[in-house]
């Protein structure tokens, strides 16, 4: 794509090189890939693409960054982070347009709206915690003055998706930085540009060289290399389970190194009688649709109480068809393209599935348009739990939606997943609210809402969907190691004896404990 072509939308400018020790670099045997606008199917710009020994060169940058790093103080690294933090919101349209282009995503309702203000909230969320990470005075048995303090875990690999490639970047830099670690971060080589321009933002704001090393490339080469490298203390990652699994497979079988995981989901979503029926029909369809699908924390799973079951489901079908599915530059687009050609295909192969499996096809199930990877929003009803399509994170526009008929089958029913990321209720009985949260094994549930973030909120999962909280203290404490210390507080006994001559007390020099 042309620079020319670029300007099309409003972008006059692309980093495409790595980032290691404050540096723009080629990478190691000058290697690239292309990446693509999913809207079009065609090529924006050839970038960088890291091999190992690229990795190597960061790694010896980052560890003598931490030698410096971690001993500034948390107020000075709040400065930079709050710097930080100020460039992105003085180029958040020109980065929304980046993150449309190369994601997919609408620009308006999605990158500029939604994505852009939670990844400044995050950084300076996290600058605010800069500063104040503190132990604890523990009280002990025995004369001990025992405490505890927090030091930085070291060098931080981090592994991010392409589904939220800002955002990510924010959850897994911010508590690092905050934490007073170094920084090795991997973006999705479906979508690298938007880490790659934040990039120039962290060396305008101040960050020393080798605080941030940023290197796109194959997951299978260098994600699983930084996974193994015996040099880096710890890695973060954001993904699919299976592919979580081969991290902490790499960690045990190196060094060890610290593992904190966000993997995926199918977030049962409980919808009750005795809830407004339109407002829970919009919760439901924002849940679900919501960045085209392709959330971890996505309701895929919509319960709904069988008196309200027909009707919830022709009012969902109708929703649906209006959904806007357009040019993701155009102002009122609702639903963009789905990320790639691969993703694309196993949308529909899911969709195929459901209908060999006896769900019924409400609405949607095909391409939509004749070029990108648009899919029509995707509706089934009469799911059954055993079925593919309620098992399998879809990880795409199709929302199924089951019957139950009460408070202790739909628990039991949510539960029958290895995913436990999201969970929701939809009811006007807070006793049916409460009884869903404390029951339903999830890392977050949301009452009467979906997708509703803050970055002082941990986000997490129990079971296969992770391991380590997103956000929060939670977050911070993924980048700490706590230290004990226990101080002996007797104090030595000092004998006196009288001195021959002056008859005045004198210090002995032997000190007797």
């Amino acid at each position: 794509m042309s620079l020319d072509h670029l300007k099309k939308y409003g972008i006059n400018h692309l980093q495409t090189k790595l980032l290691i020790n404050g540096e723009w670099v080629t990478s190691i045997g000058n290697k690239t890939f292309p990446t693509y606008n999913p809207a079009t199917g065609e090529k924006i710009i050839d970038v960088c693409e890291g091999a190992k020994e690229d990795i190597d060169k960061a790694v010896k940058s980052a560890r003598e960054a931490f030698k410096t790093w971690s001993k500034t103080s948390g107020m000075e690294r709040a400065k930079l982070m709050y710097k930080l933090a100020d460039l992105i919101e003085e180029h958040k349209e020109e980065l929304a347009r980046v993150e449309t282009l190369d994601n997919g995503k609408p620009l308006r309702t999605h990158s500029l709206e939604v994505d852009l203000p939670q990844v400044i909230r995050v950084y300076r969320y996290y600058a605010g915690w800069a500063d104040k990470i503190s132990g604890k005075t523990v009280p002990v048995e025995g004369n001990f003055f025992s405490y505890t303090k927090h030091e930085p875990v070291g060098i931080a690999g981090q592994v991010i998706p392409w589904n939220f490639p800002l955002m990510m970047q924010a959850w897994k830099f911010g508590p690092a930085l905050a934490a007073g670690c170094t920084c090795i971060l991997k973006p999705s080589k479906q979508t690298p540009l938007s880490a790659l321009r934040v990039g120039e933002l962290m060396l305008e704001a101040g960050f020393p060289p080798g605080v941030i090393n940023i290197i796109p490339g194959d997951g299978s080469t260098i994600g699983e290399y930084i996974a193994r490298h015996p040099d880096i203390d710890k890695i973060a990652f954001t993904g699919s389970t299976d592919v979580g699994k081969k991290i902490l497979k790499c960690s045990a079988e190196s060094n060890l190194k610290r593992v904190s995981l966000e993997l995926g989901g199918k977030g049962p979503q409980i919808v009750f009688s005795d809830y407004d029926l339109d407002k829970a029909v919009r919760l439901a369809h924002y849940g679900l649709f919501f960045n085209m699908g392709q959330c971890c924390g996505a309701a895929s799973r919509v319960y709904v109480e069988e008196s309200i079951y027909d009707e919830f489901v022709k009012q969902s079908a109708e929703l649906a068809k209006k959904r806007k599915v357009v040019d993701p530059f155009a102002p009122d687009t609702e639903q963009g393209p789905q990320i790639d050609e691969k993703q694309f295909n196993k949308i529909l192969k899911y969709i195929d599935q459901g209908k060999k499996e006896g769900a019924r096809l409400v609405t949607g199930g095909n391409r939509w348009g004749d070029k990108g990877y648009f899919i029509e929003p995707t509706i089934f009803s009469d799911v059954k739990d055993e079925m593919t399509i309620a098992r399998d994170e879809i990880f795409g526009p199709v929302m199924c939606i089951m019957k139950f008929k009460d408070l202790d089958e739909v628990i039991h029913r949510a539960n029958q997943t290895w995913y436990g990321l999201t969970a929701g209720v939809v009811t006007s009985d807070f006793s049916k609210a409460l009884a869903i949260a404390n029951n339903v094994q999830s890392g977050t549930v949301w009452i009467n809402c979906w997708n509703m973030f803050d970055a002082a909120q941990p986000y997490g999962g129990y079971k296969e969907s992770g391991m380590g909280r997103e956000l929060g203290e939670g977050g911070l404490m993924n980048y700490l190691e706590v230290k004990s210390v226990m101080m002996n507080l007797e104090q030595p006994k000092i004998s006196k004896r009288v001195h021959p001559i002056y008859q005045k007390d004198v210090i002995k020099s032997e000190i007797t404990y």
